[in-house]
């Protein structure tokens, strides 16, 4: 009775996975408009410009327009923690050998001839 009860809480909790969004949230105001003039908003815009276009370059966007081609900030942020983890599970792995030591074996550096 228990497993079956728990098989199906975990169809309906599978399911709800794929339940529509809710409306997304549109903003009334904006900074900008809080500006009193656009003579002084143009050198906050000037300014943020060449900050936000540069680094845009450097994005690989896979024709989505998104970072890396991801179109989900959560799926982003799995992807670069999941490095992460891997990384730091490498860099704990290989802090006690020896810098100096050839990993692959000696090679001989005497030469054949």
């Amino acid at each position: 009775m228990f497993r079956s009860l728990f098989v199906l809480l975990a169809l309906l909790a599978s399911a709800s996975a794929f339940a529509p969004a809710p409306a997304a949230f549109v903003a009334k105001q904006t900074a900008l408009s809080a500006m009193p003039t656009l003579k002084q908003a143009l050198p906050a815009v000037a300014a943020a410009v060449p900050a936000t276009l540069l680094p845009s370059m450097a994005l690989a966007t896979e024709g989505t327009n998104e970072w890396l081609g991801v179109d989900d900030l959560r799926l982003l942020a799995v992807l670069f923690v999941g490095h992460w983890a891997i990384l730091s599970l490498y860099l704990n792995w290989s802090k006690g050998f020896d810098e100096d030591e050839d990993f692959f074996g000696e090679i001989d550096y005497t030469g054949r001839k």
